[in-house]
């Protein structure tokens, strides 16, 4: 079942170690079928080193589990909160990647400082608030799902493939499973210069809103002009 959506996702999580975007076995990527509303998900607590394509772990979006022998990631019901919500999102991708999560711990969303960072999310990456107490008691993972829905309110998430949630982490996305990693290196690398240019000239200003959206549109807009037609 869904045999080439399990090799892409599990090459997505792989990708969390070839980028250094993981430790131990901190981190999940998944990907959904939408013609079937299936989900491949890494399964819960294995090591990168040991992950195989007969492990990954195949829930419908109520969470049930249609096949796998394994656990799915406990971050299972944040992914199926946003695959619900975000029709356009085929891929999603969590770490503890260190400059992310700084920022995530700190309370501070990455402002949009220079062109690397605009040329792939449009404007300061958001932060969820803290959750409540009893949000956290409750049904945890989903109600993660949920403040991250909240926070993205009227965000495009074409245009913002990303979030920081609070005290927590990162969780990015994508057309499919490998963009959602791509957009979690980015977002990593973005969050280290922010972090550096501060250190640096802590009155660092946003960049010009004319020349985020420019680099935005020319990169990643709908009339994108970098790079080679397909």
């Amino acid at each position: 079942m869904l045999e080439n959506l399990k090799q892409q996702v599990l090459k997505a999580n792989l990708a969390l170690v070839q980028y250094g975007l993981a430790t131990l076995t901190w981190g999940n990527v998944s990907g959904i079928d939408r013609k079937q509303n299936l989900v491949v998900i890494k399964p819960s607590g294995v090591g990168y080193d040991q992950l195989r394509v007969k492990q990954m772990a195949v829930v419908d979006l109520d969470g049930n589990v249609i096949e796998g022998d394994l656990r799915p990631s406990s971050d299972t019901p944040t992914h199926l909160e946003l695959y619900k919500v975000f029709p356009e999102v085929n891929g999603i991708a969590h770490t503890h990647s260190e400059y992310a999560t700084v920022f995530a711990q700190a309370g501070v969303e990455i402002p949009c400082l220079g062109t690397t960072h605009a040329d792939h999310f449009h404007g300061t990456i958001p932060l969820t608030r803290t959750m409540t107490e009893q949000e956290v008691t409750g049904e945890y993972e989903k109600n993660t799902g949920k403040v991250i829905v909240e926070r993205m309110g009227q965000l495009d998430p074409l245009k913002m493939p990303g979030i920081l949630v609070a005290g927590h982490g990162p969780f990015t996305w994508g057309n499919d499973a490998l963009a959602a990693v791509r957009h979690s290196l980015i977002l990593e690398r973005v969050a280290a210069l922010a972090y550096k240019t501060y250190m640096l000239n802590p009155d660092s200003d946003n960049l010009p809103a004319y020349l985020l959206n420019r680099h935005f549109s020319r990169k990643s807009g709908p009339a994108a002009y970098y790079g080679q037609e397909d």
